[in-house]
Order: C-alpha cells, then sequence, then structure tokens
C-alpha cells in the first residue's frame, strides 16, 4: 500500500526535471570554461586565466568549442522552459512594484507563474546574447571561417559579439545573486525540489495552476486505492 500524501507547507514538489539540471550545470561548467578564456584574449591583464587550460594556444583552440557546448546546454533549457517564459498582463505587476520586489516584498505585489518577470527578461536577453554570440563566434573562427568574410564583417562581428559577451556575463551574474538571494532556489536546481511553502511565496499562480491540481489528483487517486 502506497504512503498517503499530505500537502503541508514542507511537502515536496518538482521544480526542475533531471534533463534540465544536467542541462544547467553543463551550461554553468562550459560557461565559465569559455568565458576565462574570452576574457583573456580581451583583456591583456588577464591572460593568465588561459593557464587555467594548460597553454594561450590551447585555450584560443579550446574556446570555440566550450562555446558550443555552452550554446547546446542553453538550447536545452530554453526548449524545456521557454513557455513559461512567455511575458503576459500579470507582470506588469511585477514590473510597476519592483522596488517592492527589490525589498523582498514580490509576493504581496506579484502573482508570478514558474518565473517572474524579471527571470522572463534574462531569460529572453541570453537568447539572444547566445545566438550572437553563436553567429559571430563562427564568423570569427579564424581556423575554418573567418577567411571567407571580409575585414569589415570581421570587425562588426569582432564588436557584436564582446558586447553580447558582456550582456551575457552581466545576465549570468544577476541570476547567481537571486539564486543565493531567494533561498532555496539553488536546492531546486541542485536536487530538483522546492517545497509547497517557497512555491507559495515566490511562485503562487505557478503553485495554483499547475502544480496544487496534480498533488490533489495524486491524493484523489491514493484515497481511492485506501
Amino acid at each position: 500500500m502506497s504512503k498517503k500524501v499530505e500537502i503541508t507547507n514542507d511537502t515536496r514538489i518538482i521544480r526542475h526535471k533531471p534533463v534540465a539540471r544536467v542541462s544547467h550545470w553543463f551550461l554553468v561548467i562550459s560557461f565559465f570554461m569559455t568565458m576565462f578564456t574570452g576574457v583573456a584574449f580581451f583583456f591583456p591583464d588577464f591572460a593568465w586565466l588561459t593557464e587555467i587550460l594548460g597553454t594561450p594556444q590551447l585555450a584560443r583552440a579550446i574556446h570555440p568549442f566550450t562555446g558550443i557546448v555552452m550554446f547546446i546546454a542553453f538550447i536545452i533549457m530554453a526548449l524545456i522552459y521557454w513557455d513559461h517564459n512567455i511575458p503576459e498582463k500579470n507582470d506588469l505587476k511585477w514590473a510597476m512594484n519592483v522596488h517592492e520586489v527589490l525589498k523582498g516584498n514580490e509576493h504581496a505585489v506579484a502573482y508570478n507563474g514558474k518565473y517572474n518577470f524579471g527571470q522572463k527578461m534574462l531569460f529572453w536577453t541570453l537568447n539572444l546574447a547566445m545566438f550572437t554570440l553563436l553567429i559571430t563566434g563562427i564568423i570569427m573562427w579564424r581556423k575554418y571561417f573567418s577567411h571567407n568574410f571580409s575585414i569589415q564583417t570581421l570587425r562588426i562581428a569582432i564588436l557584436l559579439h564582446s558586447a553580447s559577451a558582456f550582456a551575457l556575463f552581466t545576465g549570468i551574474l544577476v541570476h547567481m545573486y537571486m539564486a543565493f538571494w531567494v533561498k532555496g532556489s539553488i536546492t531546486g536546481m541542485v536536487e530538483g525540489w522546492v517545497t509547497v511553502r517557497w512555491a507559495k511565496k515566490h511562485h503562487p499562480k505557478w503553485y495554483n495552476e499547475e502544480v496544487k491540481p496534480e498533488l490533489e489528483k495524486e491524493l484523489a487517486e491514493q484515497a481511492s486505492k485506501g
């Protein structure tokens, strides 16, 4: 006989499935490897970062490949989460009361779905940055493709690549800060679960419209078996 499920504030619910978590950590690893080598190429003061991978020559050779791994990992996550990141009318409340959000009163001013408006803006910003980095990176890839493009095109590609890298780096820093700031978020991405209490406070619409019905269905099924 299965154990009866009772919905309490400490009940654990799935926030991120295994495929999303694996993609996320592949993204994290490849991001830092790509970032360290990229920063070293653009800023001589950080040239020592190339030694993390052995030699500057090896770092330059690896940089495009870690970038491709980063892009693939991100796209897998984007395909999983894109439907939860479409802006909706309800997000206006969050945007208009962002000062309260920053004070920690997000639950009092916004009825968030699985992701709030700030997370949605970050999601689409990262999408734009990732695609720009991929396209410009291919144009700049000296070993295979750069010889097919004019000097002017390469200069524009370098400029866009740098701007997109800065946007990506800034976005990831904001994401990391928010993950540490909102207690329970890191557990959600490491172990996959959050509590009902966490969901009610930070993403009540997601809990009420998606999670709670599933929990109640599970309760009903177990009640019928008992």
